[in-house]
């Protein structure tokens, strides 16, 4: 490079660099303030971050592992324990790419801010994750990026596209260079907000960028069903869902909205003994946007609380809309002065267009159009001054309508959107419409909305109006079913006929016989718990499914049911159970339910994620497993009273723990898991332990080469897509493996003549010729689990494996949906086989091949789209047991 090339690389590595400052100032100060719902009156409605942010938790697709062996083994089902929720502010600690979804007000923009604001700060806070400090953020909401019918922006657009100021003053090409870099985090905000027919072009335009720019975080966002399962697997995407709020964190939620607020003395204490000691309150204090309206109409009602969903907006409305211009005497003499009605009817007007229409926010010209023709059919408000006058007096003082950028109208919270549209749907009778669009999810909340607005034979007429569709549509009829059974708590008044061909048609769907099922459940709430059965006379997927649904629900109206099936399943229960504690009071909870499954098997898993719940485990003492899910220190783990019978110990999502050493402590510790430790570089200290079996991701620090000091060490799995290992370092006497995303020199996986058990479904690539060849001559290997796409690689090979006896079978890329299964290639390649595990089998799936390998006793099949019937299961004989799960319903 000569010396005039260096001098400009010198001096472009400067601009950047100070652009990057004033770009990170910049990001500071627009994302570091939150608005405060209903605390308006008279004070600021925002509140800085730093003090309102409040970690919520995200829930990994696919919690729980298929039927039948896991990905981790025969032996190791769903790899020790299910996934645990994760805190939000670690997600790209385990992953560099995240879908996240979260239902209206459930805090996915708010985390938006946080992840922009700590990647703006050249070191993150103290106790705070290393991710995502010291990249570079972009902000994109796609409801900005998709208001015209033009491309979605290239790096170089990307600022001035999201509206920032400082676009112009970008040096040229800065942005390639950092994502060429891969100091990028591309938080892209609102999927849901797309019009449904442009989301494939916001899917491509995501394909592109992370083939273009993969060494980048990306984060995107939206509502729970706008986009499929498996959505952005391809790319690599991890799939979670924002968790309800906890009891626990809405008293965190109370406690740190009072101090922003500086309310009155006493209203926090009452307010945190109202909300629990309330069943509508508790059901509806489960995102930040709804704890939110309940501590401002608390603190603005000194005390009193209005019940239900439908009153609590209706108060939270008027309250932003009229109280605080009448008691801070805000209109001014001679100004547009309209009242609560008129306003709440031109807002509906506008929210109602945006709902048909598809959108997430309108252009002024479109506003002043529907405005326009409102204002004909309301003579006396259109006294009051010209189209745009009362645009203006909406935007600034309705509190419900903002100008997010200038020319550009959109609602304060798509919660408030689908409130007043629905209202308007209701007016206009348009049920018809409402029920055509049932199937689309940015009408959900708008049905139930409806349902509440509505009269009781109008809503006899929506309801029943779902129940039809249902009838018809066998594909989609747990959806309208369960929505119509959604709707019933906003139904106040309704004709008990319908209401119970209601609960009849949700009551086919009972009892849930999986966890897809069983969170679908979960998400109408209470009103669910009497409609449960059981134990008795279960299978045991639907006690299983059961015993989550209304752990998930959560809550004392819950604890009935949860103490007879702890009571009567025992063990079989402590993996739903346990892993809800935090959703129940620490005390009665661990007393009712997590003492009596210590009690019946000591080897079950308890999950533990506070201090409380520890000392409650502690005080039991002699356990044997358990999950620890958040940042404990060495000290708290090594003041419990089991070091000495402790065998199984899981570490998720701590960000203390750096040294392994103190578990040298725990003289029987056989499992270990580890997942979110970034602080853990090193298991040396682990050489001498009695640890045989070691879970961990393999995007850690820790190099491979250090497993070698384990001489005790027989299974290790490497999770993760995106984490790499050299097969040719790893330790030669294991006997069980599961290889990460990039497996190094797996033809040396022939060095491993112990091995018994081999994943290699994280791989992304398949692996080569000369592998499938070193796999083959595994004499020992017994248990096998693959993708689709591998299978069809070890296809053209002509590759067999006869004596695996166990082959489990992954989509490519792990979730989403599958293609048909190979049964002709699994019958030439596993002649020996015995029992066959395959998830998400897809169309065209035939299991007629399968008649040929004479051993095969088993199959089973995970969320197939086809009937048994339609697969020819009949053909395989009646030696061979087909399972489908969840199993289906008559």
């Amino acid at each position: 490079m000569t010396r005039q090339e260096l001098a400009e690389q010198d001096r472009t590595f400067k601009q950047d660099r100070k652009f990057e400052q004033r770009y990170a100032r910049y990001v500071t100060d627009r994302h570091s303030r939150l608005t405060i719902y209903g605390v308006d009156l008279g004070v600021s409605r925002e509140w800085p971050l730093r003090d309102a942010y409040l970690t919520l938790e995200a829930v990994p697709a696919g919690e729980f592992a298929p039927p039948g062996p896991s990905a981790a083994g025969p032996d190791e089902p769903a790899a020790w324990t299910p996934a645990p929720a994760r805190r939000v502010d670690t997600l790209l600690t385990a992953d560099r790419r995240v879908l996240l979804r979260g239902a209206a007000g459930s805090g996915k923009t708010t985390l938006g801010q946080w992840l922009a604001v700590s990647a703006a700060q050249p070191e993150p806070g103290e106790g705070a994750p290393a991710e995502p400090a010291g990249l570079v953020p972009f902000v994109l909401p796609l409801r900005s990026l998709t208001r015209a019918a033009t491309p979605l922006p290239l790096p170089q657009d990307f600022l001035p596209a999201a509206g920032c100021p400082l676009a112009a003053g970008q040096p040229d090409g800065w942005a390639d260079r950092v994502l060429a870099a891969g100091r990028g985090l591309l938080l892209v905000d609102g999927v849901d907000e797309v019009p449904e027919a442009e989301r494939d072009r916001t899917r491509q335009w995501l394909r592109d960028l992370v083939t273009a720019y993969p060494d980048n975080r990306f984060v995107v966002t939206s509502r729970p069903s706008a986009v499929g399962d498996g959505w952005l697997r391809a790319e690599g995407f991890a799939e979670l869902s924002l968790a309800p709020m906890s009891p626990r964190d809405v008293a965190r939620f109370i406690s740190r909205w009072h101090a922003a607020a500086q309310a009155e003395p006493g209203l926090e204490e009452a307010l945190l003994d109202a909300v629990p000691a309330s069943q509508d309150l508790a059901r509806l204090a489960t995102n930040p946007l709804m704890s939110g309206l309940i501590c401002a109409l608390h603190r603005e009602r000194r005390g009193h609380l209005p019940r239900g969903r439908k009153a609590l907006y209706d108060a939270a409305l008027s309250m932003l809309l009229e109280r605080r211009d009448r008691e801070r005497d805000v209109a001014a003499r001679g100004s547009i002065d309209l009242d609560e009605e008129s306003v709440r009817e031109l807002l509906q007007k506008l929210a109602y267009w945006l709902i048909r229409n598809g959108r997430a926010e309108m252009d002024h010209a479109e506003a002043h159009d529907v405005l326009g023709r409102a204002l004909k059919l309301m003579p006396r408000v259109a006294e009051h001054g010209p189209v745009e006058s009362l645009l203006r007096f909406l935007l600034e003082r309705s509190g419900l309508l903002r100008e997010p950028v200038p020319g550009t109208v959109d609602f304060l919270h798509r919660t408030f959107q689908d409130y007043l549209g629905a209202a308007e749907a209701v007016e206009e009778r348009d049920f018809d419409l409402l029920i055509d669009n049932a199937h689309l999810d940015q009408w959900e909340d708008v049905l139930r909305m409806a349902v509440a607005h509505a009269r009781a034979r109008e809503r006899a007429t929506l309801l029943r109006g779902l129940l039809a569709r249902g009838d018809a549509d066998p594909r989609r009829r747990a959806r309208f079913h369960l929505l119509a059974m959604a709707c019933l708590e906003h139904a106040t008044q309704l004709d008990p006929e319908v209401r119970t061909e209601v609960e009849q048609r949700a009551a086919s769907l009972i009892p849930p016989r999986s966890v897809d099922e069983a969170e679908v459940l979960a998400d109408l709430g209470p009103v669910v718990l009497p409609l449960l059965p059981g134990p008795e006379g279960l299978h045991d997927d639907e006690a299983h499914a059961v015993a989550l649904t209304a752990a998930r629900i959560g809550g004392d109206a819950a604890l009935p049911l949860l103490t007879r099936y702890c009571a009567e399943l025992g063990p079989r229960t402590a993996l739903p159970l346990s892993g809800n504690w935090h959703r129940f009071d620490t005390v009665e909870y661990g007393e009712r339910i997590i003492r009596p499954i210590m009690d019946s098997d000591i080897n079950a898993f308890v999950t533990v994620s506070d201090r409380e719940q520890l000392d409650f485990v502690r005080q039991a003492g002699g356990y044997h497993s358990l999950m620890l899910d958040g940042d404990f220190t060495e000290r708290e783990l090594t003041e419990v009273q089991f070091t000495d019978t402790l065998t199984h110990l899981s570490l998720w999502n701590n960000n203390r723990i750096d040294d392994l050493g103190f578990l040298r402590r725990f003289r029987r510790l056989d499992r270990l898991q580890l997942v979110g430790c970034p602080g853990v570089r090193d298991v040396a200290p682990l050489a001498g332990t009695s640890v045989t079996r070691l879970v961990m991701p393999a995007h850690t620090a820790i190099s491979v080469r250090e497993l070698n000091a384990l001489t005790a060490l027989r299974v290790l799995l490497l999770q993760g897509e995106h984490g790499s290992c050299d097969v040719s370092a790893l330790p030669s006497g294991l006997n069980n493996l599961g290889l990460p995303g990039s497996a190094h020199h797996l033809e040396a996986v022939g060095r491993l003549t112990e091995l018994d058990s081999l994943s290699l479904h994280f791989l992304a690539e398949p692996p080569t010729p000369a592998a499938w060849r070193a796999v083959a001559g595994l004499d020992k290997l017994r248990y096998l689990c693959v993708d689709q796409a591998q299978l069809r690689a070890l296809s053209t090979t002509g590759v067999a494996l006869p004596q695996v006896t166990s082959l489990q079978i992954f989509p490519d890329g792990i979730h989403g949906q599958g293609d048909g299964l190979p049964a002709a290639e699994v019958a030439r390649a596993f002649p020996g086989i015995n029992f066959l595990n395959a998830a998400r089998p897809g169309p065209g799936t035939d299991l007629t091949p399968l008649a040929g390998p004479p051993a095969l006793r088993r199959v089973d099949l995970y969320q197939p789209v086809q009937s048994a019937e339609d697969m020819h299961a009949d053909a395989l004989g009646p030696q061979v047991e087909v399972s489908i799960t969840p199993r289906p319903r008559e």
